[in-house]
């Protein structure tokens, strides 16, 4: 541990630093997103969406090499595939008699395909694994600038409209009937879940984003039911295993993003099984009581 943390300093290490630095920062937006996600129960909507940013990835890389477009970073065409698969969601959800979970599987297989023939058209060699999986080699300090950027768009309006928010992921309809623009607040949350998906896949992945959005907020939950202390401890977990992972991954030589998923997915069964166990004793001890009596 603490020759992972000497190493930052390094300059031959520089994608490490600015990796552990996105993802302690980053973990502030995927805990307060994270938690808004496991409540409102859409983290198909999540998945679907942190998939469609394949087709802005393979766009803008497309694009960049056929135009010399040197300016156009992959990660801004992640911004923008983000923002429109959230927003077809959110718009054929509400105003459409189709079957929500069958738009969400369309605009995921359609995200991926898109992306993927956009890359196989990019003449050369493109790594692919490295943006579904992740890769820290890739990390840059451009990254890190967007990453602050973006977390702050998310983190601004999710502290300015707690309230509404709050109101929409416990109780839409009552919310509505309050008076509450219960329409454009679920679709400014699917915005801001878009681009909290785009803060973390250099450093994770496409495919593995997910892990990181849902598993610290749905452990969070086990502790605590106030929307604020989840926020926090699942904005704590989430920097624990990203930090953990990188650590990981620097001593053992393995890739960082499933070790980041992997911590993630134990601590969630850990939790699953102590808290199982604890009811269990619990019931017994009831049950006791009752016959004694």
């Amino acid at each position: 541990m603490i020759d992972f943390f000497s190493s930052l300093n390094s300059p031959a290490l520089s994608f490490l630093k600015y990796a552990f630095l996105i993802g302690i920062f980053g973990s502030v937006s995927f805990g307060i997103i994270g938690t808004y996600i496991v409540t409102k129960r859409i983290a198909s909507i999540a998945g679907a969406v942190s998939h469609c940013i394949l087709a802005g990835i393979g766009a803008a890389i497309f694009f960049r090499q056929q135009f010399g477009l040197a300016w156009l970073h992959p990660i801004y065409g992640s911004v923008v595939a983000a923002l429109l698969s959230a927003i077809i969601i959110g718009l054929v959800s509400m105003y459409t008699k189709q079957r929500e979970d069958t738009v969400i599987g369309a605009i995921w297989a359609v995200g991926m395909a898109t992306g993927l023939l956009f890359l196989a058209g990019t003449t050369g060699y493109v790594d692919i694994d490295a943006y579904l999986f992740g890769n820290i080699l890739l990390v840059s300090r451009d990254d890190f600038i967007m990453t602050l950027v973006l977390n702050l768009i998310v983190i601004v309006p999710s502290l300015l409209f707690f309230n509404n928010f709050m109101a929409v992921c416990f109780d839409e309809q009552f919310a509505e009937l309050r008076g509450l623009r219960t329409k454009l607040t679920y679709m400014s949350l699917l915005c801001m879940v878009a681009l909290t998906v785009v803060l973390m896949v250099s450093v994770i992945g496409i495919i593995l984003v997910l892990a990181l959005l849902t598993l610290p907020a749905a452990v969070a939950g086990h502790f605590t039911k106030r929307l604020w202390p989840m926020m926090v401890l699942s904005a704590i977990l989430c920097a624990i295993f990203t930090t953990g992972g990188l650590t990981m991954s620097y001593h053992a030589n393995l890739p960082s993003a499933p070790l980041i998923a992997a911590l993630a997915g134990a601590a969630y069964l850990m939790t699953i099984i102590v808290f199982a166990v604890i009811r269990r004793i619990k019931q017994r001890s009831n049950n006791l009581k009752t016959v004694s009596k």
